[in-house]
């Protein structure tokens, strides 16, 4: 993680993200801290699902002109101008806790969110203007870290002086215990200027989009939202990653609402300290596992960790109300925080990835758009379920149901990541992948992917290098047993005889990425040699190729080497495949010319 700090502009941008998250929760944690002080059973749930819903129903009504301005402005000027507005209300809140005005300082929870409403899609728009394409994955491993250390700073800081103040005495309302706790608020302003300060610092990375205008009657209407929501759903990976998140966060804004009365009632703990300091263990969890997904996925978006999370997640919502003491539980929320760190650090870069240069702010506003409808339903859920005396258990049980159901949604939707999960199994202990000229890969229309083919595994290799699913195109001679056409079905390998080229064009056409195996150009030696059939495949057809060059199987147990080559190449007890994704070309180009692109990528 350390080395993206080098980017010019992404350490003062990571020390905003820092503050911007500090001051926001810390305001939350009082008004939540209070509502436990002082609000017990149903009835304190409600009030903590009520809190959580403020903070997210900004982001549902203001997701469409954030994204505009995102878009249309310089998201480091969207930035500064939410800096201005954090201080401001930081201001009021500090007032309002002098003032012991509850309800008022409880209504700010919405304002608070309101300035992040729009300062979310410029935040996360920024990352890609910041480190470029193939740094995409560590970078919001560092963001998701970043972020998730505020929280846990903001945390314990907030909960501690919280309870620190109210040592030894008894409050007598909601508005004795913020006259008591009042102090905290400068603390939120400092935040809030020293975030000011910083903003200052960011580097302009997008110029002013003169041509682009707001339509206020259009937004009156829906249509803004009708369209935004639409560029989303044409784009199966982008509406599967995003409905893959809204899920987690749905779940954990659930547990959340739910566990402070699960400590008092089960376990006898009234600390709000230790409450909050238990949740926040899922937050460790979960900057370990945003820094392991972005170290894992260097050069690359490392889907094959998508399964591990969502999976494990779902088991670890299983043990959490079986377990019984503080720390076990928080070990827990580790754990917890930790496997959803893991998925949701690759579904992030999948939505930036995919993302077109100029519509990535209304992809990333309808990313919170969603999330936060998910996650406002599920705490209105959790309001009904309260009203009708479900508990806190019956809660947890009702959450493992559907983090089962989001895993097994997650892997119906991006079947490529369960290849990667597999075949990282099976031969991670011998191999490392490396990708190079990731950036290279166009992130949408038809590609047609070309290289040499020298291993049996070829085709694996080259769909865990690539964040977009892949269609491979493979000549075989007679029937293939039922059990392995379903499985190449699954993993959408083409099979056909000597009639597979003529389904090339038509895969282009749909915009889908084609990768072209074909045996006549499995090499001993490993060098590639297309011939000019391909050419006639893409007759027609509308998109470019890809070429690439795979090394590191020559002498593996994969490769079609001698044997006594095998043997010798397999004493290396680690082997590194590296695959090499050149620059695109038009569908047009010759053969000759793409053997010598293909050639010059084995350097």
């Amino acid at each position: 993680m350390a080395s993206m700090f080098r980017f010019r502009g992404f350490t003062p941008y990571t020390l905003m993200i820092f503050l911007n998250a500090f001051v926001d929760l810390g305001h939350k944690i009082v008004i939540q801290n209070t509502i436990i002080k002082t609000y017990a059973g149903q009835e304190q749930i409600i009030l903590i699902a009520i809190v959580n819903a403020l903070i997210l129903l900004p982001f549902v009504m203001l997701f469409t002109p954030s994204g505009f301005l995102a878009d249309k402005y310089p998201k480091n000027r969207v930035m500064l101008i939410s800096a201005w507005g954090a201080v401001i209300l930081t201001g009021l809140i500090t007032l309002f806790y002098y003032l012991g005005l509850f309800w008022a300082a409880f209504a700010m929870t919405f304002m608070l969110a309101v300035q992040s409403a729009f300062y979310s899609p410029a935040k996360y728009g920024y990352i890609k203007e910041l480190v470029g394409r193939e740094s995409l994955a560590r970078a919001n491993g560092a963001v998701q870290a970043t972020t998730t250390v505020a929280i846990l700073t903001g945390t314990f800081v907030f909960s501690i002086l919280f309870e620190a103040h109210l040592d030894g005495i008894t409050p007598a309302d909601k508005a004795a215990v913020l006259l008591i706790i009042a102090p905290l608020g400068w603390c939120l302003m400092l935040g809030a200027i020293i975030q000011l300060i910083i903003a200052h610092q960011l580097p302009q990375k997008q110029a002013l989009d003169t041509g682009m205008r707001f339509d206020w009657a259009r937004y009156r209407r829906g249509s803004y939202l009708q369209d935004n929501l639409r560029s989303v759903s044409k784009h199966e990976i982008i509406l599967s990653s995003i409905i893959g998140l809204a899920l987690f966060w749905a779940i954990a804004q659930v547990l959340l609402a739910a566990f402070p009365v699960f400590a008092e009632e089960n376990l006898g703990i009234s600390n709000t300290a230790v409450i909050q300091g238990i949740m926040a263990c899922a937050g460790i969890g979960i900057m370990l596992g945003s820094i392991i997904a972005g170290r894992i996925s260097r050069g690359h978006i490392e889907t094959g960790l998508i399964p591990v999370g969502s999976f494990g997640v779902a088991l670890a919502l299983l043990l959490l109300p079986h377990l019984s003491s503080p720390s076990a539980l928080g070990l827990n929320f580790v754990l917890l925080g930790l496997l959803g760190g893991l998925f949701i650090i690759p579904l992030n870069a999948l939505i930036q990835f995919h993302a077109t240069e100029h519509g990535r702010g209304r992809v990333l506003a309808a990313n919170n758009f969603i999330q936060n409808i998910f996650m406002l339903s599920f705490l209105g859920l959790t309001v009904v379920f309260a009203l009708y005396g479900i508990n806190s258990l019956g809660l947890f049980g009702l959450l493992t149901i559907v983090a089962i159901a989001s895993a097994l949604y997650n892997l119906y939707r991006l079947p490529q990541s369960m290849l990667r999960f597999l075949l990282g199994f099976v031969i991670g202990y011998r191999y490392r992948l490396e990708v190079l000229g990731f950036r290279n890969i166009p992130a949408s229309g038809g590609v047609l992917i070309l290289g040499q083919h020298s291993s049996r595994i070829d085709w694996a290799l080259v769909q865990m290098a690539s964040p977009r699913p892949l269609k491979f195109v493979m000549e075989a001679s007679g029937d293939q047993p039922w059990y392995l056409k379903c499985f190449l079905d699954f993993f959408g390998v083409v099979v056909a005889g000597r009639s597979a080229l003529n389904t090339i064009s038509e895969l282009l056409n749909e915009g889908q990425a084609v990768c072209l195996l074909r045996e006549g150009t499995m090499r001993r030696s490993g060098t590639a040699k297309f011939q000019h059939d391909y050419e006639r495949a893409v007759e027609g057809a509308e998109g470019v190729i890809l070429p690439f060059y795979l090394r590191g199987l020559r002498g593996s147990q994969f490769s079609h080497t001698r044997e006594g080559q095998k043997s010798i190449d397999d004493k290396n007890p680690k082997r590194k495949i590296t695959i090499a994704f050149g620059q695109a070309l038009p569908l047009t180009t010759r053969a000759d010319k793409l053997n010598r692109a293909i050639a010059a990528l084995s350097n």
